[in-house]
């Protein structure tokens, strides 16, 4: 088996597990707070809890690739993985809020796992097969957001909360153990430069079709999450009973996740055929329309389908988004780029549920759909609009690269 293709796979199963760990933990721990006697202000520590590892990953996330691009990637996905183990260990053994947050906030400082893993496999597999590598990846995650809540809730209905906490970070430690031992990173050439973040964001800054890719990561990551607040209860208002309303909330959330795993590969291999610009633009348009269409539905099924066909589409787009990321700057600057387009992802992460949160508060819950689709039809635009910038870029790129092979 060629090393790519065993990188690929070993990865593929280091981010199922990471994905899992993470779905374990995330989702219990409003009902967490409830256990360690937080009864006041519960909504607003959730909140905190959920903002405080965008925040402090958003920071952190630019520092991360630069170390990244001067040690190896391999060796940021490792530290991230035991960081994780560490974290999620000492989770089930919180007493009060305040720790909670201090791990929370760790959290997002010391993570990386799954961008150092796509930031590997974009400099260590081939070029015509980059789109499938990271769609793969791509179904790697989404199959583990998907299989983490049902183990965190089976493992929590058995034998409480704290213990699925506990077996969260045995799974990522796992997965840590798999990438040190069959993973080899061939191609790295270690960056010289003594530069610092400030000069990264100016050499992002400089390069126009990465700062397009920054953009739509930022307005894509912000429409995903603006629905997060309040998808589960409208969910459960479609399916008019409160009576397995837990049941029937997780598996139509999990839908555009079941997508992903099925049709991720297929959006893979058509964008190293075709580009990952058009496959990006399909995805967003797609996404955005299917968005929209969930507004059109009263009953539990209809919009039970129309998610399904919305993540059909959606799950083309981050990786159409990291592909550019590859594509549109060079291999000593990789690390950083990821870095960068972490903390992109990060902010639209915090913004997207404020937004969401607000809108569901004042309007109807509809309104916030249509929010959602119209920023994805706006991003979809900025795409399409950019194309030949974006291209152009690309083309830059390769010849720079042949002149100095």
């Amino acid at each position: 088996m060629p090393m790519w293709k065993r990188n690929l796979w070993v990865l593929w199963f280091g981010v199922f597990f990471s994905a899992a760990s993470f779905s374990m933990v995330i989702p219990f721990l409003p009902i967490f707070l409830l256990q360690i006697g937080v009864h006041q202000h519960t909504e607003m520590w959730s909140g905190l809890l959920f903002s405080a590892a965008f925040f402090s990953g958003a920071i952190a996330s630019p520092f991360w690739g630069r170390v990244a691009d001067k040690y190896g990637r391999k060796p940021m996905i490792i530290r991230a993985g035991f960081a994780l183990f560490v974290i999620y260990t000492l989770t089930a053994f919180v007493t009060n809020p305040y720790q909670l947050l201090g791990l929370r906030i760790m959290q997002g400082l010391l993570s990386g796992f799954v961008p150092g893993a796509i930031a590997l496999i974009g400099t260590n597999t081939p070029s015509e097969k980059i789109g499938y590598a990271l769609s793969l990846i791509s179904s790697a995650s989404a199959s583990g957001s998907i299989v983490g809540p049902l183990l965190g809730g089976g493992i929590a209905e058995l034998v409480g909360n704290r213990w699925a906490f506990g077996s969260a970070g045995i799974i990522v430690f796992i997965s840590t153990f798999l990438i040190i031992f069959w993973v080899t990173e061939e191609n790295f050439i270690p960056s010289k430069e003594r530069g610092s973040i400030k000069n990264d964001v100016k050499v992002a800054w400089a390069n126009h079709s990465f700062m397009l890719v920054l953009i739509l990561t930022i307005v894509t990551s912000c429409s995903v999450m603006t629905i997060e607040p309040i998808l589960p209860l409208y969910i459960v208002k479609l399916g008019g009973t409160s009576d397995k309303a837990s049941l029937i909330t997780g598996i139509v959330f999990s839908l555009p996740g079941i997508a992903s795993a099925l049709f991720a590969p297929f959006w893979g291999k058509w964008a190293d055929k075709v580009g990952f610009h058009k496959i990006l633009v399909i995805g967003l348009l797609g996404g955005g329309l299917g968005t929209l269409a969930q507004t059109l539905f009263g009953h539990i099924w209809g919009f039970s389908i129309i998610r399904f066909v919305f993540g059909v589409f959606f799950c083309a787009v981050f990786p159409a988004l990291n592909g550019l990321v590859v594509k549109s700057t060079q291999e000593v600057f990789r690390g950083r780029a990821f870095g960068l387009s972490q903390t992109a992802n990060q902010i639209g992460g915090m913004v997207g549920p404020m937004i969401g949160g607000f809108l569901g508060g004042i309007f109807p819950v509809q309104s916030v759909f249509i929010v959602t689709g119209i920023l994805l039809l706006v991003g979809m635009i900025i795409a399409y609009w950019n194309a030949n910038d974006m291209m152009g870029a690309l083309k830059s790129k390769v010849i720079h690269e042949s002149r100095n092979m």
